[in-house]
């Protein structure tokens, strides 16, 4: 049985993203990444990788090979047009925003009145290791609290590894 999973900002390639991820090289950050994907995607799940590839560079397309299953892309804001056709090479698919099974998939987180309206949650990128918040009053003191209807899949937040919707808390 095929397995559907999510992960977001890559950013393969990327000398300064694998510095401030604390990794030694880039070479280290994105064996890293491949090895944790690798870890869980079997040859026939599919992972959407929602934005940020690489750092507007398709040098680091070929690494995608590395990766099992089959990939298919959101594109983020950091994935330029004038590459797509070299990304193609290395996934089965590339959209701007997709409706799955009722919650938006797109890079950027999209905005609340969206998920009043069309769908309930949104699982995007990003953000990278931040959360949006909501505010809460409990007896006149105000809280903020992670907003639930948004899944940040960005690499820090899923421990570089793709995750599923069970493990994000949304199996539908």
């Amino acid at each position: 049985m095929s397995v559907v999973r999510f992960i977001a900002d890559l950013h393969l390639g990327h000398v300064n993203m694998a510095l401030k991820r604390g990794f030694n090289t880039v070479e280290d950050h994105d064996n890293h990444i491949i090895q944790c994907w690798n870890s869980v995607v079997h040859k026939r799940d599919c992972t959407w990788i929602l934005g940020d590839v690489t750092m507007e560079s398709s040098k680091s397309y070929q690494l995608l090979s590395n990766l099992n299953g089959m990939k298919k892309v959101i594109l983020g804001n950091h994935d330029r047009p004038s590459d797509i056709q070299e990304l193609m090479k290395y996934v089965q698919s590339i959209a701007g925003m997709v409706k799955y099974k009722g919650i938006w998939l797109t890079h950027c987180p999209v905005h609340e009145r969206e998920l009043e309206f069309r769908v309930s949650r949104n699982i995007h990128g990003h953000i990278h290791e931040h959360k949006i918040m909501t505010t809460m009053w409990v007896d006149d003191v105000i809280f903020d609290i992670p907003d639930d209807r948004y899944h940040c899949v960005s690499c820090e937040q899923v421990d570089y590894t793709p995750v599923t919707l069970a493990e994000l808390g949304i199996e539908r």
